[in-house]
């Protein structure tokens, strides 16, 4: 069965790295000791150790080991043999381009739908949905395509922000932007805010986390959905 955390960020405004969320990771990760770390979404070898370290850090909190899969020789076999996996933010781009370069793609799949628990934030959630067509990021580089894991059967848009009618930018508002998706593109997207996650059990999919979800839905306009809410109707 799976089981798979998907949240918008890794860290909310006046709070640590994971911190509003451990709890919950607490109870996710229990029968884990170690967790298999995946940076990539950070450019540049050595600031995955830096970025590693960080989330030791946090998890240490809860009790929890946590090795990156750069420091494996093997990655594949790093992530067959994982009892845990979290994948954290940074640039969609960079991580999707790597996972295809190391060619880990069916085998994260895979490990995942096996039952082995999976985190991602950010960029590391982006990866869970169909496409990475709906990231915020720069494509500083080009993955082979923009094909993701598809663990869940929609796009997820993190760190989506409403609009403000205070601010004087004049550029395209996050809602428009996914409108614009979908004049091109059929499948949802879920516009996830910071502080809130998705949990996935199996086929169930519920909302999680203090605040509601902006669903974009193709020729419909987008409505708000309460948090505890099932997403499974989403296709």
């Amino acid at each position: 069965m799976k089981q798979i955390i998907i949240a918008s960020t890794s860290t909310v405004h006046g709070s640590g790295y994971l911190e509003y969320i451990l709890k919950e990771l607490e109870t996710f990760f229990k029968d884990t000791e170690q967790i298999l770390f995946i940076p990539y979404a950070r450019p540049g070898g050595i600031s995955h150790d830096n970025y590693t370290a960080n989330t030791q850090k946090a998890f240490e909190k809860i009790g929890k080991k946590v090795v990156g899969i750069h420091s494996f020789d093997d990655p594949k076999k790093a992530v067959r043999e994982a009892k845990g996996i979290f994948t954290g933010g940074g640039n969609t781009f960079v991580l999707l381009n790597q996972l295809y370069k190391n060619d880990l793609i069916d085998t994260l799949k895979a490990t995942i739908n096996s039952g082995i628990p999976y985190l991602g934030t950010s960029a590391g959630s982006n990866i869970c949905g169909l496409t990475i067509k709906t990231t915020n990021d720069m494509p500083i580089v080009f993955p082979p395509s923009f094909n993701a894991l598809g663990l869940v059967p929609f796009h997820i848009n993190p760190h989506y922000l409403d609009p403000d009618s205070n601010s004087k930018h004049m550029g395209e508002t996050r809602e428009t932007r996914i409108r614009e998706f979908h004049a091109y593109n059929t499948p949802p997207v879920i516009g996830l805010r910071e502080g809130s996650w998705l949990d996935v059990r199996g086929n169930s999919i519920v909302l999680k986390g203090p605040l509601t979800a902006r669903i974009f839905e193709y020729n419909k306009e987008p409505y708000e959905l309460e948090s505890g809410s099932e997403l499974n109707h989403l296709k």
